[in-house]
């Protein structure tokens, strides 16, 4: 078995793993920086590359109820964050299909393009 093939983008910000630098997401897609994950600060994103779903659990986290998938990083195994799959409040219900990456977790990359 050999290395999965990565995805990458194309544009001047991109968030990577910290261990192995692999695509994760780019600011486009940065939907808000005011979370909070396991680690400390967390950041919202519409998309993810380059990640690996866990099994869903239901979890209780600070803003309620959720059916969640541990989201790894496909080439290096990291525990990078989440992927909402259900709220149960209807407030919450926006995050449905997001993912959260633990800031701890990433890099940013910018460069002139």
């Amino acid at each position: 078995m050999g290395r999965e093939f990565q995805e990458y983008f194309e544009c001047s910000q991109i968030y990577a793993c910290e261990i192995c630098r692999a695509h994760l997401s780019s600011h486009s897609q940065l939907i808000s920086k005011a979370f909070s994950g396991r680690d400390g600060r967390a950041f919202l994103f519409k998309t993810v590359i380059n990640g690996k779903l866990g099994d869903p659990e239901e979890q209780t986290l600070l803003s309620g109820l959720y059916i969640i998938r541990d989201l790894y990083c496909k080439s290096c195994d990291l525990l990078i964050g989440w992927k909402y799959d259900k709220a149960y409040t209807n407030n919450q219900k926006y995050k449905e299909g997001k993912f959260i990456l633990e800031r701890y977790h990433i890099v940013k990359i910018e460069w002139d393009k």
